[in-house]
């Protein structure tokens, strides 16, 4: 037998191709990855006011968190975990403004949402006395009209925030409350038509999905309001089961029936609707819809312009107490 002899420059130095340098790489990775600490939670009288959420009392994110302090905190039990993989898309912020901004956005992307179910609304759910009439011709531009109001309202809302809590969200709440009630006019008219007979009413029946959808969207507006179950009891819903989580699970919901019910009136009203005249052809929806989101684009634009000129000592930017903030506007 032969040894091999040592190679100079080291005691027993191993190559880097050697299984003992892989195995010594791994388990340095696997070491630098459990050395990771999850990000400090904090109570609600540790971070700013702008971050308060209504009876919620602990398990908030540091509010400067850095990228990696994000991606961690997705897997750490916070206020906002069940938010994150119910809504897919990270809650995170690492300032006011880019807050207040990822809002903006949030309700430029809802103001399309309305508009979007207002196209199958008027190809498919129209009621059979509406059909080419003065609102159904005008459903779809009254909608991306909606759309504009909805995002200038809710981006407005922001501002004041602080000031005055109570006006911004009854007009935020009125923002997503008048599209919906607009969306679903054809519904509400073709349920009227069919209250209390006993009998089938033909093309304007509508499917249980229908209402499923209705009953899902009454209780995400509810919960938005209500602040349910926290306001009952502060600090015993911080991690699960606070208003927030439950209204997107139920705005889940509620998308899941709605296009169930949209699907039900294609194949109900198939035979009927290939009889008539189509209100929208792609051509006229695909330049609405991207005017649309021009628009949308726009207004969050503005109010993104207006957010940026406001002084870092503001108190929307700073997250100060509602008394510095009166303070600060009257000096």
């Amino acid at each position: 037998m032969c040894w091999a002899r040592r190679p100079r420059g080291g005691r027993g130095r191993r190559s880097r191709g050697h299984p003992d340098a892989a195995h010594r790489s791994t388990w340095s990775y696997l070491a630098t990855m459990l050395s990771l600490k999850l990000p400090q939670l904090l109570r609600v009288h540790q971070v700013p006011r702008v971050f308060w959420e209504d009876s919620i009392l602990s398990g908030y994110r540091h509010p400067t968190s850095s990228a990696l302090d994000c991606v961690l905190s997705s897997f750490q039990m916070t206020n906002e975990t069940v938010n994150i993989w119910t809504h897919f898309l990270p809650t995170c912020s690492m300032s006011p403004r880019a807050r207040h901004i990822c809002y903006f956005l949030d309700y430029g992307a809802l103001s399309l949402y309305s508009l979007g179910c207002a196209f199958p609304y008027a190809a498919y759910s129209m009621p059979a006395s509406w059909l080419h009439g003065r609102l159904h011709r005008f459903f779809v531009p009254a909608a991306a009209f909606n759309s504009f109001l909805c995002t200038g309202l809710s981006c407005y809302s922001r501002f004041p925030e602080l000031e005055r809590p109570r006006f911004s969200k009854a007009l935020r709440t009125a923002a997503f409350l008048y599209p919906f009630l607009f969306d679903n006019l054809p519904l509400f008219y073709r349920l009227q038509l069919c209250w209390g007979r006993a009998h089938s009413c033909g093309q304007e029946a509508l499917s249980s999905s229908h209402a499923y959808h209705l009953l899902c969207a009454l209780l995400t507006g509810f919960l938005f309001a209500a602040r349910l179950p926290e306001r009952l009891a502060p600090g015993r819903f911080d991690y699960i089961g606070h208003s927030h989580q439950l209204f997107h699970i139920c705005a889940v919901l509620g998308t899941h029936f709605q296009l169930e019910a949209v699907l039900v009136d294609m194949g109900s009203r198939r035979a009927w609707l290939a009889m008539q005249e189509p209100s929208l052809g792609l051509e006229a929806t695909m330049a609405t819809l991207s005017l649309a989101v021009l628009g949308n684009l726009l207004i969050i634009a503005a109010f993104t312009a207006s957010l940026l000129r406001i002084p870092g000592t503001c108190p929307l930017l700073q997250g100060n107490s509602l008394e510095a903030g009166l303070q600060a506007k009257q000096e």
